[in-house]
């Protein structure tokens, strides 16, 4: 993904809206092999509602910069997915962000949560096998203070 000139604020850096739509872009992307994207909405009504977001800003990003994003699952249950990705500068490797999320699957009809297709269970059950063994991000589970760490 690469930063366009319409993400620019007053700043002459990514402005901070942006990160969480080139975030869900990313997350997108990683769901598309798994039938998780548009077409399996558009076929099911059955959809994915973010319920919390913590974005960290780490390193500026700026026009025609190139992304490249990491997934990395942090826990799951049969309706959410508890999630962590990863916004490096491609070329020069930098972290520039990271989110963290938790989101709920939904029947669009009912608009209320229901479980994931059995598929997408099991795959959750068989990414976060792998996952549950990668260090926890430095980042994820914070919350926002001014209080200084001791």
């Amino acid at each position: 993904m690469r930063v366009l000139p319409e993400h620019i604020d007053a700043n002459g850096h990514m402005n901070v809206g942006f990160y969480n739509v080139i975030f869900d872009q990313a997350l997108d992307k990683f769901f598309a092999p798994f039938d998780l994207d548009w077409s399996y909405v558009k076929r099911t009504n059955l959809s994915t509602f973010v319920l919390e977001t913590h974005v960290c800003y780490l390193q500026e990003v700026v026009e025609g910069d190139e992304l490249r994003f990491t997934f990395q699952l942090l826990g799951h249950d049969a309706k959410r997915i508890h999630y962590f990705m990863n916004m490096y500068h491609a070329e020069k490797g930098y972290l520039a962000a990271t989110s963290e999320q938790i989101l709920v699957h939904v029947d669009l009809n009912t608009r209320k949560s229901c479980p994931f297709l059995p598929e997408h269970q099991k795959l959750f059950e068989t990414i976060y096998a792998g996952h549950s063994k990668l260090p926890r991000p430095p980042q994820a589970g914070r919350s926002i203070s001014m209080v200084k760490k001791s």
